[in-house]
């Protein structure tokens, strides 16, 4: 099966990312096939049709709805699978995002959210016939961001005029 999406999809290799298997590569082929996803002028305008992309209602400035639309296809169940699949595995860069959306959002959101990210995948794979790799610099953001909160704290102490002896009479 890989082999045979690999010739059909011009030397693209969907089955390098994570998540995605068998039964996602049919959907896809089953649904739009290459030429399909090529003729969405943007990924925003593929998720759009999937439904995958909030339908963001907004006035005046604010945000007064952000829902997915209603609405399914078989590319979308195929989607959402794979995008469940991701929420088990213990690492890798999109089962971190899915982590990180269902932390502060539920399951659910991240799920369609996950699944969303992946159609944006594809589509950029095949409209710009690139592979698949892992962006590597968001792996390391947990240790990016504990040092902003070292050299914040270590501004706050210069700030407050704390010396060395104040630091060390505080941790006893």
């Amino acid at each position: 099966m890989n082999q045979m999406s690999y010739k059909y999809f011009e030397g693209i290799d969907l089955m390098a990312i994570e998540g995605v298997n068998d039964a996602t590569i049919m959907s896809i082929i089953s649904e739009v096939g290459l030429r399909g996803i090529k003729k969405f002028e943007s990924a925003k305008k593929f998720t759009a049709w999937l439904p995958l992309a909030p339908n963001n209602k907004i006035s005046g400035g604010k945000i007064l709805s952000h829902h997915i639309p209603k609405g399914s296809n078989q590319l979308k169940i195929a989607l959402r699978n794979a995008a469940n699949a991701i929420g088990n595995l213990k690492e890798g860069f999109l089962a971190n995002f899915f982590r990180r959306v269902c932390y502060k959002r539920g399951r659910a959101t991240a799920v369609s959210a996950t699944a969303r990210k992946l159609a944006v995948i594809i589509w950029y794979m095949f409209v710009k016939n690139v592979q698949y790799t892992p962006p590597e610099q968001y792996l390391f953001l947990d240790q990016k961001r504990k040092l902003g909160i070292v050299k914040r704290i270590q501004k706050q102490i210069t700030n407050f005029n704390v010396s060395n002896d104040e630091l060390n009479f505080l941790n006893t």
